[in-house]
């Protein structure tokens, strides 16, 4: 079984950018070691012959069809109504940095 050391949570813990005490470094060496047992024992299950699987849901795609629908309303009359307009299109606040 994988058994993590305190330098190795150290260093997990230095690339995620987060600090640890040293007892949540001890707390999560012994946690992560037994993840890692979890994942080893999922490694030796015998899967020949079943399919991959990539969603369980039984969803599918549920895009509707894309089509103009008509509310009565120009582009120009709805512009005429909005606060801001520049280049025939509605201006905002930046939303992005």
């Amino acid at each position: 079984m994988a058994k993590l050391s305190r330098d190795d949570v150290l260093k997990l813990a230095e690339l995620a950018r987060i600090s640890l005490s040293d007892d949540e470094v001890d707390s999560f060496a012994s946690e992560l070691s037994a993840i890692l047992g979890y994942v080893e024992q999922l490694s030796s299950v015998d899967v020949s012959g079943l399919e991959p699987t990539n969603q369980v849901t039984g969803l599918t795609n549920v895009m509707r069809k894309d089509e103009v629908i008509d509310y009565g309303y120009t582009p120009d009359e709805l512009l005429k109504i909005v606060p801001k307009v520049e280049k025939n299109m509605l201006k905002v606040k930046r939303m992005i940095g």
